[in-house]
């Protein structure tokens, strides 16, 4: 060691460090991820005996508790040094080095002698032990390295690409408890990353204890389910402090969002005088916009916001404070005489002004207290608040446009850092894809400073959420790291799914239940000789099968299939399939409804166009013999918005039709309302029609109703003559309703099979 160094450095010394053949864990660099931006092997080994000498420089107090945590864990004796002026021979050493410039840069270094590892700051030192960590046995991760390990040569010069690399935890529509969300900023350490995003409140519940407003914690924190349970939670001032504090320690910055003026349903539960119009709400349990937000006339919002502030940069040091800004309905707003003198005594020429105003007047407010915002890319509607930095997830056009003013922008685009969609939305390969510095984007004012991966908890209880965000976030945290210059040659990703098969053994050590890299499966129909279709179930991705059975629903015998194989379905039912991985069955099941009815297959002709959304897999997609399930984004549903939709099919010859359904679905959060009516027709020549049967369902205009299938089913009228050709004209039922959020706005209809069934069929 330089002696000029001598007295800033951390020494982690084996009793041991030599080259030659050892019987202990040997460690590697083939599970690295991110990968290093310069990685050189140079041969040799390194081994080191299970007792540790450590010299700690008083600079590192914190991380050297969370070193000696680690090392203790996995078998490690440490013992402290005394720090000396000219240190003897050490095993591994952290040099400060003023030549390695960036505030996460570092060097290491490997060989016969030893560990050396240089940084100009305690961030990149700390980067630098996250690399060497990784580089150890995994055995490590659960105590076995207590009879030594081995280290191969390797020189490693790194810096991440991106400042700002994070994870958003929304722990609003479904609370985590403190010790689920300090293990997820250990794995965010893990990854190389440095932000979490911790989203505190929100409509379905706010998780932030206000001493001095104690109906937030009383109230607003807890709501009741549909089916009558409760739900929720809030974290104290001291829980904060010690989640906070937990992620200082590894140089991970918590950045606190506090949604405003919309997202506000369970403030306004508690305090209800700071909506437009003073009504008593309750948490809600669904999901969606809610038109209720704060009042920008009312001085006591801005009092009431202020305390939640003076609360929040005390618990938070860090220097950014996120307010969200984003789908807050102006409908309430435009009726509120108070929030229309505002505008006048303001000079706004409309709402979408009034929310500038508003998010600008905080962030007036939270610079005096020394702290800048983040806001989602809404913020930009009428015109961007002065000094805000802006998250653009619709797509990168608030990206583009955030740049061109001049602004700090984080991305986190619905497209591949949604870690809440469905893998059959954004798989693995998909967030290893994003590019989140494309050339468009390197031309103006402002900046890109990072990249998140979301977590939207509506469908992810706690349990769920680790399968949900890894290994995409893994994914997510090389594209940060290493940049496209790296990932983005054409066989990146496969050099990242190597290096991943050793990465998942240490999340597998460290507990860590992540999901799968891919849908599992793929559900395949086609025409079958006579009656029926034939169905075929593909598994997907690396290492993954299937055992499942068919279920008929109006039949008591089950059938046991496997992947790969196809059977034959004459009726309706559920292919329910078990996932196997890498040799392990593990429980998790998927379901594929399935129907090989009379018109499954045959020929058909639609009246409309359908959405480029949401086609069902094409524009036969209404005969395909896959039905849709609760899920309307599972590929299976076809729909428009604000027309009809008339589909006619030709059975080939006339038939005797008795039953005729079609699913459709409901959820209005998301403007999709069940149809007017539903008529379906029968012709012998396709020119001259006659009614089979009629349906009016109406519009459920229930405010509290959830998203759900519905089947409409109607049994043809009796004397109905045999047909060829069935015509079924689906009504869209209108505008939203005035009630609504989006009142008068075009609403949807959504449809997942065309079903027909012949007399002949015994069921009803």
């Amino acid at each position: 060691m330089n002696s000029a160094h001598a007295s800033f450095f951390i020494l982690l010394t084996a009793a041991l460090c030599s080259c030659g053949s050892r019987d202990v864990p040997h460690g590697g660099v083939e599970g690295l991820i991110p990968h290093p931006r310069s990685l050189e092997l140079e041969g040799g080994a390194c081994f080191f005996e299970g007792r540790l000498t450590v010299a700690w420089p008083p600079a590192w107090d914190a991380e050297r508790e969370v070193v000696r945590a680690w090392c203790n864990k996995a078998g490690l004796e440490t013992v402290d040094a005394v720090a000396m002026a000219e240190p003897p021979q050490v095993d591994l050493a952290f040099i400060a080095d003023p030549a390695v410039q960036g505030e996460e840069a570092y060097v290491l270094e490997v060989d016969r002698t030893g560990v050396r590892i240089r940084a100009s700051s305690a961030a990149g030192f700390f980067r630098a032990w996250t690399t060497l960590r990784k580089m150890m046995p995994v055995e490590c991760e659960a105590g076995g390295c207590g009879a030594g390990f081995s280290l191969p040569g390797c020189t490693i010069e790194d810096e991440p690409m991106l400042a700002h690399r994070g994870l958003l935890l929304d722990g609003c529509r479904h609370f985590q408890d403190i010790g689920f969300v300090k293990q997820q900023v250990e794995l965010l350490a893990l990854h190389g990353m440095n932000v979490l995003h911790w989203h505190l409140t929100e409509d379905q519940g706010w998780r932030l204890d206000i001493p001095s407003r104690p109906a937030l914690a009383r109230v607003g924190a807890w709501r009741t389910e549909a089916d009558g349970s409760r739900h929720g939670g809030f974290y104290s001032a001291e829980e904060v402090r010690e989640v906070v504090a937990h992620a200082a320690a590894r140089h991970i910055e918590v950045i606190p969002e506090i949604e405003m003026p919309g997202h506000s349903s369970a403030a306004l539960a508690a305090y209800p005088e700071l909506g437009c119009t003073g009504d008593s709400l309750e948490v809600p349990h669904r999901w969606g916009v809610f038109k209720d937000i704060y009042c920008a006339g009312n001085e006591e919002t801005f009092r009431f916001l202020e305390e939640v502030v003076d609360e929040v940069v005390e618990l938070f040091p860090g220097p950014r404070v996120h307010i969200g800004g984003d789908e807050a309905p102006k409908v309430r707003w435009s009726s509120c005489a108070r929030c229309q003198r505002r505008m006048k005594e303001e000079g706004l020429a409309n709402e979408e002004e009034l929310q500038r105003w508003f998010i600008g007047r905080m962030g007036r407010y939270l610079a005096s207290k020394g702290k800048t915002i983040i806001g989602w890319d809404e913020i930009l509607e009428g015109g961007l608040p002065d000094g805000a930095a802006v998250q653009s997830w619709r797509g990168m056009g608030g990206a583009a446009e955030a740049v061109h003013l001049g602004a700090d922008v984080v991305v986190s685009p619905t497209s591949h850092c949604y870690l809440d969609y469905p893998l059959r939305s954004t798989d693995l390969e998909e967030a290893y894809a994003f590019d989140p510095l494309p050339d468009s984007l390197n031309h103006g004012p402002g900046r890109i400073i990072g990249g998140e991966g979301n977590m939207w908890t509506e469908h992810a209880p706690q349990e769920l959420v680790e399968s949900k965000v890894y290994p995409r976030l893994t994914a997510l945290a090389e594209v940060y790291w290493s940049g496209r210059e790296r990932t983005g040659g054409p066989e990146a990703f496969g050099d990242f799914l190597e290096r991943l098969d050793h990465f998942y053994p240490r999340l597998d050590a460290l507990g860590v239940a992540y999901g799968l890299e891919s849908p599992p499966f793929a559900l395949e129909t086609r025409p079958s000789e006579g009656n029926g279709i034939e169905v075929e179930v593909a598994a997907l991705g690396r290492g993954v099968e299937g055992r499942g059975t068919w279920i008929p629903e109006q039949r008591s015998v089950v059938d046991s299939i496997a992947s790969a194989v196809p059977f034959r379905v004459m009726d309706a039912g559920v292919v329910r399939m078990e996932v196997g991985r890498r040799g392990q069955w593990t429980g998790q099941m998927v379901e594929f409804p399935v129907d090989g009815h009379a018109a499954a297959f045959a020929p058909l002709e639609l009246g409309y166009t359908p959405s480029p959304w949401y086609t069902g897999g094409g524009d036969f997609a209404l005969v395909d013999g896959k039905r849709g399930t609760e899920d309307f984004r599972d590929g299976a549903w076809q729909a428009t918005q604000g027309g009809d939709m008339v589909a006619t099919v030709d059975l080939g010859l006339p038939a005797d039709i008795g039953v005729l359904s079609v699913g459709v679905y409901l959820y209005q959060d998301a403007w999709i309302f069940l149809p007017e009516s539903v008529l379906w027709e029968g012709s012998v020549d396709g020119e001259d029609w006659s009614t089979l049967a009629f349906m009016a369902p109406g519009l459920v205009l229930n405010r509290d109703d959830r998203q759900q299938r519905f089947e409409l089913k109607a049994t043809v009228r009796t004397g109905a003559p045999a047909v060829r050709y069935v015509r079924m004209t689906v009504r869209n039922g209108g505008a939203c309703p005035d009630w609504h959020a989006a009142a008068g706005s075009a609403s949807w209809v959504f449809l997942d099979e065309f079903v027909v069934r012949e007399k002949s069929d015994d069921r009803p």
